[in-house]
């Protein structure tokens, strides 16, 4: 028994040498890259994003959702993109079109004009229950070039929704690409995904032209190399982390992690923050952009703490 136990000693104390090693070693040749601030960040913040334009208040994706948090000084919107049948991008997020409006069927699977036939304010209710936004011509889909062109004041916060091995997934960064260069808006958007490999078809057409969001991959190694001590190993491809505050139980909002990344220059967001008292103890820890469905509740944040 002494035996054995001296021999798991002897294993341990031999582990924890390795590591201390391996951590000693990395750390004398590992240098984190820091990130250089790209112009999307330049702004004042904290940036206070409505989530799908505000989904709280009015129909998501709509013109009705974009002018109403508008009235509420947001900085920017944090919206999803998918491509049309004839190979539109639209402001979108499901893959089908059943939640949100009176048709049925898949986005890429429909035209354009026939998306601008259905009712994106069909299904919406406000807070006494009815639905305000039926039959609105402000409750129609949008193009991103009509988003963009609609509201130059506004930051962009872009998420490309298409799966990157479908047709429409793998023609949507170039495609985006070339309208943010047409349209001369690379200052003011920012472009993720929750696909890493998506990020990265883009970050070929884009360059460090433009900001990008991390994928999961990316938000994974950050945090790993952060609680495990390894801090030095990662060096980020990413400008901004989107997050949950929590995912599968670990915490994603604690002011070292977000003190960690912003020794990188990389800018923290949380979605989707809908409780004021949250916003703010976030906001307090560090939080460079706060998403959410409620433009109101943070206008009121922003005027009374800010």
């Amino acid at each position: 028994m002494k035996k054995c136990t001296k021999t798991l000693l002897t294993a341990i104390g031999v582990t924890g040498g390795l590591i201390g090693g391996l951590w000693v070693g990395t750390k004398v040749t590992s240098e984190p890259a820091i990130r250089d601030i790209k112009p999307y960040f330049r702004h004042r913040s904290p940036y206070i994003f409505a989530h799908r334009g505000g989904m709280g208040l009015a129909p998501e994706h709509t013109a009705a959702a974009f002018d109403k948090a508008g009235k509420f000084d947001v900085d920017g919107f944090e919206i999803d993109i998918r491509m049309t049948k004839d190979e539109e991008i639209v402001v979108f997020h499901d893959a089908y079109v059943d939640r949100t409006s009176n048709g049925a069927g898949r986005v890429s699977d429909m035209t354009l004009a026939e998306l601008r036939d259905l009712d994106f304010g069909y299904h919406f209710r406000d807070a006494e229950g009815s639905h305000p936004y039926r039959g609105s011509e402000d409750a129609k889909i949008m193009t991103l070039r009509e988003l963009l062109e609609k509201y130059p004041d506004k930051l962009i916060n872009i998420d490309i929704k298409d799966d990157p091995n479908s047709y429409e997934g793998s023609l949507i960064p170039s495609l985006l690409y070339r309208l943010i260069d047409e349209l001369g808006v690379e200052d003011r958007v920012l472009v993720t995904s929750f696909y890493d490999s998506q990020i990265d078809r883009f970050h070929l057409y884009s360059g460090e032209d433009i900001a990008l969001g991390a994928g999961e991959d990316q938000v994974r190694n950050a945090y790993i190399a952060y609680a495990s001590g390894f801090k030095h190993m990662f060096s980020p491809k990413a400008d901004t982390f989107q997050i949950p505050p929590q995912y599968n139980n670990i915490p994603l909002d604690k002011k070292g992690f977000i003190d960690y990344l912003q020794s990188l220059n990389v800018a923290v967001g949380y979605w989707v923050i809908n409780e004021m008292d949250e916003m703010d103890e976030l906001i307090q820890k560090g939080a460079h952009t706060i998403v959410t469905d409620y433009p109101d509740i943070s206008h009121h944040l922003m005027k009374e703490r800010y």
